[in-house]
């Protein structure tokens, strides 16, 4: 029986050895498929979107960009040899609703990160299932402060200015440029609103009037009325893009003339014009801020080379704002995912963003590190003269704290070739 049993254990060690080799071979292979949302060949991500809804006027072209933008890098071999998947659901901008398809990307379809989710009552919604889940939450589409919370939700990062610095930085230009003016602040009765007051009132101080609207009643007129009663002179708002053209709509027709300075999030001129139809020469003189470049900016090396994208994989939406957004975000994404390297998995592309060292499309370096989650670090105003959106004045960046506002001089880096980034 000796000898069978030496034989027995010598063919036994020659396919361990054979195994052994196999299994070195494969060693990519394997390892992506213990990481949910990941194969040798495919990586899927999902988002939150409202794609129907009181915020779909405009923002549901973001995800429609993105996609367009990972179709392109698909047909250039995606990244590390994977093509990207983005799944996008529905949620009506409704809170409930966001619970139910995040439960469903993150449960059912099992995605290895979420990409974008937008909006700040719909994402909040989300927060404890998410860090419970360990699933990395990235570039958050809202400029919540919640989000820039490492310590509570560790897998969570925004992506854009904080509504905090940019109510800062535009109402430091409020304080030079309207100096004894009665300011005051019009915005979303939640983070949104509450973080943009924040930051106007860090440096003017209480505002003369404040009013909030909810998405769930478009009936805006008794809170322009009360501000026009206030006597303001300047009104910052807080505003998402119907509420925009409602609120200024408004203001129009109960004679109130004020100077409109509206958060970023709000103020593209084409989504407003395509709402307000003829009324959009309320829109001359609005002054809003932006952090990317703008659409309409035909000499832009950024512009230039989304457009050729977006006629490629996006031809039926506009190329707006939203569409820049959505680009440029993408670009960041793929950015995280190269750092994160082949052998990908959720806690390599947590560490990779919070690594940082991003530069892109945006104008202002990104805050990323361990101890804060927050994006981009300021804003650039711009102002619609004769129908046209355009930047004026310098770059500026801050923080959501007590840093001074202070002038970015640096300028924007080119793209790449194709626009993808190579590391």
């Amino acid at each position: 029986m000796y000898p069978i049993a030496r034989r027995g254990l010598a063919a036994a060690t020659g396919l361990a050895l054979l195994v052994g080799a196999s299994a070195c071979a494969n060693d990519a292979q394997q390892a992506a498929e213990n990481v949910p949302g990941v194969t040798d060949s495919e990586i899927v991500i999902g988002t939150h979107q409202p794609l129907t809804g009181p915020a779909a006027p405009g923002y549901s072209r973001i995800s429609a960009a993105t996609k367009a933008y990972f179709e392109h890098v698909n047909s250039n071999g995606g990244v590390n040899g994977r093509k990207i998947v983005y799944k996008v659901m529905d949620d009506g901008y409704n809170p409930a609703n966001t619970e139910n398809v995040v439960r469903k990307l993150v449960l059912d379809d099992n995605v290895f990160a979420l990409l974008g989710g937008l909006g700040t009552p719909t994402h909040t919604n989300v927060l404890e299932f998410v860090k419970a889940q360990k699933v990395p939450d990235l570039f958050v589409s809202s400029g919540s402060r919640t989000w820039n919370q490492p310590d509570r939700y560790p897998t969570t990062f925004g992506w854009q200015p904080d509504y905090t610095v940019e109510g800062k930085i535009l109402a430091t230009f409020v304080k030079k440029e309207f100096p004894n003016r009665k300011v005051c602040h019009f915005g979303q009765n939640d983070d949104f609103g509450r973080d943009s007051l924040a930051g106007v009132e860090k440096i003017l101080g209480p505002v003369a009037a404040k009013q909030t609207y909810t998405t769930t009643n478009q009936q805006v007129g008794p809170a322009i009325g009360a501000l026009k009663a206030a006597g303001c002179e300047v009104v910052v708002s807080a505003t998402i893009p119907g509420f925009t053209a409602l609120a200024m709509g408004q203001a129009a027709a109960q004679g109130f003339k004020a100077q409109w300075i509206v958060s970023n999030v709000g103020a593209d001129y084409t989504t407003l014009s395509k709402q307000l139809g003829d009324k959009k020469v309320i829109l001359e003189g609005m002054i809003a801020d932006n952090y990317l470049p703008m659409a309409g900016d035909a000499n832009d090396p950024w512009i230039r080379a989304f457009r050729k994208i977006h006629e490629h994989y996006n031809a039926a939406n506009p190329l707006d704002g939203n569409a820049i957004y959505g680009y440029s975000m993408a670009y960041t994404f793929i950015q995280a995912l190269l750092s994160a390297g082949p052998d990908l998995t959720r806690e390599k592309l947590v560490e990779a963003v919070q690594k940082g060292g991003f530069r892109g499309p945006g104008l202002t370096p990104f805050r990323y590190s361990k101890f804060v989650h927050a994006g981009y670090s300021g804003v650039r105003l711009n102002k619609v003269q004769n129908g046209v959106q355009s930047y004026f004045g310098p770059t500026y960046i801050t923080d959501d704290g007590e840093d001074q506002v202070r002038e970015f001089p640096e300028p924007p880096v080119a793209p790449p070739e194709d626009a993808i980034p190579t590391s």
